[in-house]
């Protein structure tokens, strides 16, 4: 007995509806040496975003870099501003990819450094290459 057709798509749909949301739900992979991306440039914004979220927009560059709960886990938003605005900064975050950012824009922060000085991380120190 072969299954009706109405039943096959039925099935075809919760499969796809559950895939979806298994890569959606999926929480964001630690940053290690063999996802790390670490980029400079110059901050132009700084605010708050979400749940507590810090937000950061950078010179001449269209995605956007975000600390998770960063004002729960004790970062100052003003502090952020006046240190920051308008200097370097290094940046580093995971390389993953999601449907509810599907081009890629909107990255979760890993580490942020100015200089010598680490502002931000949760890598644990890991030495995470440049290149």
């Amino acid at each position: 007995m072969t299954p009706s057709p109405k039943l096959t798509i039925l099935w075809t749909a919760i499969g796809a509806v559950v895939g979806l949301m298994v890569l959606v739900l999926r929480p964001v992979p630690q940053t290690n040496k063999d996802n790390a991306i670490v980029i400079s440039g110059t901050v132009q914004k700084i605010f708050e975003g979400g749940d507590k979220d810090v937000v950061f927009s950078l010179r001449e560059n269209e995605q956007i870099y975000y600390i998770n709960r960063g004002l729960a886990q004790g970062l100052d938003l003003s502090d952020l501003q006046y240190r920051l605005i308008g200097r370097e900064v290094s940046i580093t975050y995971p390389n993953y990819w999601t449907p509810l950012d599907w081009n890629s824009r909107i990255h979760h922060l890993s580490r942020l450094q100015l200089g010598e000085e680490i502002i931000y991380d949760e890598t644990n120190g890991l030495e995470l290459s440049t290149n």
